[in-house]
């Protein structure tokens, strides 16, 4: 069974509430199905600057602090700027942060938000401040001496603000298979990038995953994996260009999360992105991650 999973549930202002809104119905969904017990879920407090800075410049995030950052800043971020807002993203990295020291522990955790993969060293993107896995990242290579850490970001979007952090950092072995011709448009380089066409359906994209997987597990051999379970590759989604099954979706989670469990690996994995017209669709494809780690007996 899964360890543990953090939860934040926030009231935000309207102009932030849908697409947050998902996280707070994947915590009720994991406890109607009976996935998750209450006892499982902790609510983290907000994260200390000195984690922050570890992965994030001091200038930009003190301005985010402030709310002074500039208007094309707040515009590349693409919510308006709040203090209810700052203090979510502090606590979903701390959530993120705590979570690897469990699955450490306990061999997988569960952030029930996160996945901001877009928030680069001194900026912030696409509804992403503070770069939750990045963040917890580098605290485990800073604190914890790690020098294996591998992140196998799946998410439809380009993990482009991880990759920028990382750069240059062979500490950190960053990954990402997305829609090519999507959204970041002006693409980082990842240490693996693996940018499909549009279109591209249950099949080729689970042969690329395996292929990639294969190699990395077994040249990069790591000592701890972050897992960025975006489920924008459903057909479904509105924003995602990609055509996949929820069906692949359950394999590509077997994939990443059963080479985890079969080669003693703790993984921390964050939700990601969804964005499907029926919010039911994202929360059932979302619950199916974690549903796949219970099997697998995590």
């Amino acid at each position: 069974m899964i360890a543990y999973h953090s939860i934040f549930v926030h009231p935000l202002p309207a102009g932030h509430r849908f697409p947050m809104l998902k996280y707070e119905l994947i915590y009720e969904q994991l406890q109607y199905q009976g996935i998750v017990e209450p006892a499982q879920f902790f609510s983290p407090d907000p994260i200390e600057n000195q984690y922050v800075f570890a992965a994030h410049d001091e200038a930009y995030w003190n301005r985010a602090l402030s709310l002074t950052l500039s208007s094309a800043e707040v515009r590349r971020i693409g919510f308006p700027l709040s203090a209810e807002l700052i203090e979510r993203e502090q606590r979903i990295a701390e959530g993120t942060r705590q979570g690897a020291l469990y699955a450490l522990e306990e061999g997988c955790a569960f952030n029930i938000a996160g996945g901001t993969h877009h928030a680069g060293y001194d900026w912030g993107e696409g509804f992403c401040i503070l770069n939750d896995q990045a963040i917890a990242a580098s605290y485990l290579v800073n604190e914890k001496k790690l020098s294996r850490i591998l992140i196998v970001d799946v998410d439809v979007h380009q993990g482009n603000g991880t990759a920028n952090i990382f750069e240059g950092d062979d500490r950190v072995f960053t990954f990402s298979i997305h829609c090519e011709k999507n959204f970041p448009f002006r693409k980082e380089r990842s240490d693996l990038d693996v940018g499909l066409a549009d279109g591209v359906s249950d099949a080729l994209y689970l042969k690329q995953l395996e292929e990639a997987l294969d190699r990395l597990f077994e040249e990069v051999k790591p000592e701890f994996v972050f897992y960025l379970s975006g489920v924008d590759v459903l057909a479904s989604d509105k924003l995602g260009k990609l055509k996949l099954t929820m069906d692949a979706c359950k394999k590509r989670d077997q994939m990443v999360l059963g080479r985890c469990k079969e080669k003693g690996i703790p993984v921390q994995v964050s939700m990601g992105g969804g964005y499907s017209a029926d919010i039911r669709y994202i929360v059932d494809a979302h619950c199916q991650t974690f549903k796949v780690a219970a099997d697998l007996n995590f």
